[in-house]
């Protein structure tokens, strides 16, 4: 097959390629220039796409003997991703910049480009497996799984994904039992990248402080703190820079009655207020999410069915009961915007609108969605009909 490798200029991309390079395929990589500021230097293990990441890139595929391009794809990365993390932020919202990343950068504008120019396949060092089977009928079921290493597992960032996509995807370092494996092996093949730091946090808030990034974007909005039952107790400079859970930086001037930690319950950009209270409070049984990505063809998404979810990207997955539904309403009758209904086995606390919730049946991703909106129903009842035994 003709790959087409994304080299990011770490030692997992570089590893990545070299294992599709070694699968023999033909495989060019391709560095995406994501910053608008060509001048951008990394700083240790923050930040991407600096002018060292590219520099690294092009140094790997030297290594490896394979053609290397630099696409400049800062304008849709700012478009898709910086835009929509603003917006959603601005909207009360907590956004997850990796998932739109993967979403409209890696596996809508890259692959997209790559098929046009006759590529089979983006291929990249992500953390996660795809198995391809037969089903009853005799056709092919493409699988998106969690990785080996549950500890860089990466499969939550890439159920967006969906499942044209996914037929085009190659994650060779899904088997690997841990990343100190995937940089022993980089050092053994000469790649100079095999013990530079990962990058980790918002690779365009290069200097960690997201609350400032966002200050100098949406500027300064001074609003009420108030607890649950409407009483001040702090002020805050943009109901922005706060999401569903937070318990840091409240900053607050008068303590709870009982003296106990008060927690973020909601956020409202309309009247620029953010509602504290205690930690029960954030307990939630019943998750709906919009944009629903389904990637089990072979299952039945109308009929409720006993799996796992996670609402976070390093969360821990929770039994529940899941059902996609085109009612908007939840009947399941209508004709509207689908929706994935999610009931929790047990509650789960700080579920914030905008992040991705994601479907598991064991290993296996069976789909994701955009949280909507998340509620506590004292007695949650476990679904009839449609769940498997």
């Amino acid at each position: 097959m003709r790959v087409l490798a994304a080299l990011s200029g770490g030692v997992d991309s570089a590893v990545a390629a070299a294992r599709a390079v070694d699968a023999g395929h033909d495989v060019v990589g391709v560095h995406m220039a994501l910053s608008r500021n060509r001048a951008e230097h990394r700083t240790g293990s923050r930040g991407c796409c600096s002018i060292e990441d590219a520099s690294d890139a092009r140094r790997a595929a030297d290594v490896l003997g394979i053609p290397f391009y630099v696409w400049d794809l800062s304008e849709t990365f700012e478009e898709t991703v910086v835009s929509d993390f603003l917006a959603e932020y601005a909207a009360g919202r907590t956004p997850n910049p990796c998932v739109r990343c993967n979403e409209h950068v890696k596996f809508a504008t890259l692959l997209e480009r790559g098929l046009a120019l006759g590529f089979d396949a983006v291929c990249t060092g992500h953390y996660a497996r795809i198995a391809v089977r037969e089903d009853a009928g005799g056709g092919t079921v493409r699988e998106l799984h969690r990785a080996v290493d549950l500890a860089k597992d990466q499969s939550y960032v890439l159920a967006v994904m969906g499942p044209d996509r996914l037929a085009h995807a190659m994650f060779p370092l899904g088997d690997v039992p841990a990343k100190d494996a995937v940089r022993a092996e980089a050092a053994a093949r000469g790649l100079g990248v095999s013990a530079k730091p990962d990058s980790y946090d918002i690779c365009f808030v290069a200097d960690g402080d997201t609350q400032g990034f966002l200050r100098a974007r949406l500027g300064s909005a001074p609003g009420p703190i108030v607890d649950s039952d409407g009483t001040v107790v702090g002020e805050h400079d943009g109901a922005y820079s706060f999401t569903v859970g937070q318990r840091r930086g409240l900053r607050l001037g008068r303590p709870a009655p009982d003296g106990r930690p008060r927690y973020v319950l909601s956020v409202t950009p309309v009247t620029n207020t953010v509602v504290v209270g205690p930690a029960d409070a954030l307990e939630v049984t019943e998750i709906a999410g919009e944009d629903v990505v389904w990637l089990a063809p072979d299952l039945p998404a109308r009929e409720w069915t006993a799996a796992h979810v996670q609402v976070r990207a390093h969360g821990a997955p929770v039994s529940a009961h899941v059902r996609v539904t085109a009612d908007e309403g939840g009947g399941g009758g209508g004709g509207g915007p689908a929706r994935l209904v999610t009931r929790l086995a047990e509650p789960v606390r700080g579920v914030a609108a905008g992040q991705s919730l994601v479907v598991y049946l064991g290993t296996r991703v069976l789909g994701q969605a955009t949280i909507e909106r998340a509620s506590r129903v004292e007695r949650v009842e476990a679904p009839t009909g449609g769940v498997p035994a």
